[in-house]
């Protein structure tokens, strides 16, 4: 029995073919200008420091170079799994991306939802210019407005406790609401993006749809349930399964900038461990194993999330 292969092009169809695709090239120039600084960042940011994820399976030593230094398979994996910190760090890195996630998306929904069933133009434009304001605002500007609001000695809030006959709270430096400034500062800052993205959604819903409701007789909660929330639940879905892929990344820039010592117990996440570890004390084959470790974790979930989203929403996003 013989095994039939097709017949390959003749030459002068191979550069047939390959003369149009760059006359399409050619054509299309300007979008492929347009491209070209995203995909250089890509592939210089992105791609190309994979080539050195492999240091995570190395005992890396700079003097050797990453190809040089010797291969210890899993040790840097085990290291930080049997450590004393991975229980502590998994449950405060979870805690924040989970709380963030859970109280951040209705909160945004509601917001943009509200934005679009008002009437007043210009009351809606202040309003969402004042919310996502903050998302532009750097956490060591926001630490700063924390400071005055929650500070023990002259904080805006611990003068109000004090008025009322209270004693001040160290909210920043106490265990028992670190958490919270945490997650309700990260809300504070960044609803006001997301209240952007739904109400962009809800805008691109046929007003059709909400005129033939209400000569039906619906009423706006009716509309709310049935037109609004149908409508932009695949942004929703679309939103929740990009963050699921990024659930063991807490926010190190807000978490390092509010963090110190007396709430490392309750705030300290993998990110800021790595940062110390890896930056701090040179032992980058570790820190790189760690990220290794937050990559597949999260390529798991964003895979697990959209079968589970195709499944029960019949939105995903591949």
């Amino acid at each position: 029995m013989t095994l039939k292969t097709l017949p390959s092009l003749p030459p002068s169809t191979e550069k047939l073919n390959f003369k149009k695709f760059l006359r399409s090239m050619w054509r299309q120039r300007w979008l492929y200008f347009l491209m070209a600084p995203t995909l250089i960042y890509f592939v210089v940011f992105k791609y190309g420091p994979l080539w050195n994820a492999q240091i995570a399976f190395k005992d890396f030593k700079p003097l050797l170079g990453v190809m040089g230094s010797p291969w210890v398979g899993f040790k840097h994996f085990e290291t930080f799994i049997n450590s004393f910190y991975f229980t502590e760090l998994m449950t405060n890195t979870i805690i924040f991306s989970v709380a963030k996630l859970l109280l951040g998306l209705p909160i945004a929904v509601i917001c943009a939802i509200a934005l679009h069933e008002t009437w007043l133009v210009k009351y809606r434009t202040f309003v969402q210019t004042m919310i996502y304001l903050p998302h532009f605002l750097s956490w060591v500007i926001m630490f700063g407005v924390l400071l005055v609001i929650l500070s023990p000695g002259n904080g805006l809030l611990n003068a109000i406790i004090e008025k009322f006959g209270g004693e001040p709270i160290p909210f920043l430096t106490s265990p028992d609401y670190f958490r919270w400034v945490v997650i309700l500062s990260d809300i504070w800052k960044e609803t006001g993006w997301s209240t952007i993205l739904y109400l962009a959604a809800l805008l691109a819903i046929s007003p059709d749809l909400y005129e033939a409701a209400a000569v039906d007789g619906a009423t706006p909660l009716q509309r709310i349930w049935y037109i609004s929330l149908p409508g932009i639940l695949p942004v929703i879905v679309l939103v929740t399964l990009l963050r699921m892929g990024h659930i063991l990344e807490a926010g190190f820039n807000q978490i390092f900038v509010l963090y110190s010592v007396p709430v490392y117990s309750v705030g300290d996440i993998l990110d800021t461990w790595v940062y110390r570890q890896g930056v701090l004390q040179f032992q980058f084959s570790l820190a790189t194993a760690v990220g290794f470790f937050k990559g597949a974790i999260g390529l798991v979930l964003i895979m697990v999330s959209n079968r589970i989203a195709k499944r029960l929403a019949q939105q995903s996003i591949y």
